[in-house]
């Protein structure tokens, strides 16, 4: 595949959430180190696992991104023709105490696609959405694979200072991050 071929980034409205919205797309990742917390503090341990979707999977991640976008939230895709080959999603729900905070439960670009800084922009395009819906943070429940932490704090978030725990829940695993939302980010 060529890296320098055009991406188009669109937001996705709810006819473009058929079944094979995720044909094509192959989500990959082999960890074999990740950060955790303990006490306080986040320290590496060794862990080895592969994240592989399955039909199901991506049946099930459709149907997630459909749900966002019925309740007020935003999903934008990264195409080349008509191939999706990244995506997030920032729901429309606002949370923590001063009302200051939104999802943002997917950020995915696929495994043949990864290295060509997609990530990069789709986060921008979710940041922008977010400040639309009001926000001030995006809340993020980061996988805890060392380099899924390396890209998120090289964009420049942080450990969130608010939990949310219902988010923490669903996947006690991953390190709960936020990112401010101000003009000088994109």
């Amino acid at each position: 595949m060529d890296k320098n071929a055009n991406i188009l980034y669109r937001t996705l409205q709810l006819p473009d959430f058929s079944p094979t919205l995720l044909g094509s797309f192959h989500r990959y990742q082999e960890t074999t180190r990740v950060w955790y917390e303990k006490d306080g503090q986040y320290l590496q341990k060794e862990d080895h696992f592969i994240d592989e979707w399955d039909d199901h999977k991506k049946e099930q991640v459709i149907s997630s991104l459909r749900a966002c976008v019925a309740s007020g939230g935003v999903v934008v895709g990264a195409y080349v023709e008509d191939a999706c080959i990244g995506f997030v999603n920032v729901e429309g729900a606002r949370f923590g105490s001063k009302q200051q905070y939104v999802e943002m439960p997917y950020i995915h670009v696929s495994n043949d696609w990864r290295g060509a800084g997609l990530g990069r922009k789709l986060f921008a395009h979710c940041c922008e959405q977010a400040r639309q819906l009001g926000a001030t943070k995006l809340y993020i429940a980061a996988h805890p694979s060392v380099e899924t932490q390396h890209f998120y704090r090289s964009i420049g978030c942080t450990y969130a200072k608010e939990i949310n725990e219902e988010i923490l829940a669903k996947e006690p695993l991953d390190i709960q991050m936020e990112f401010l939302l101000s003009e000088n980010h994109s």
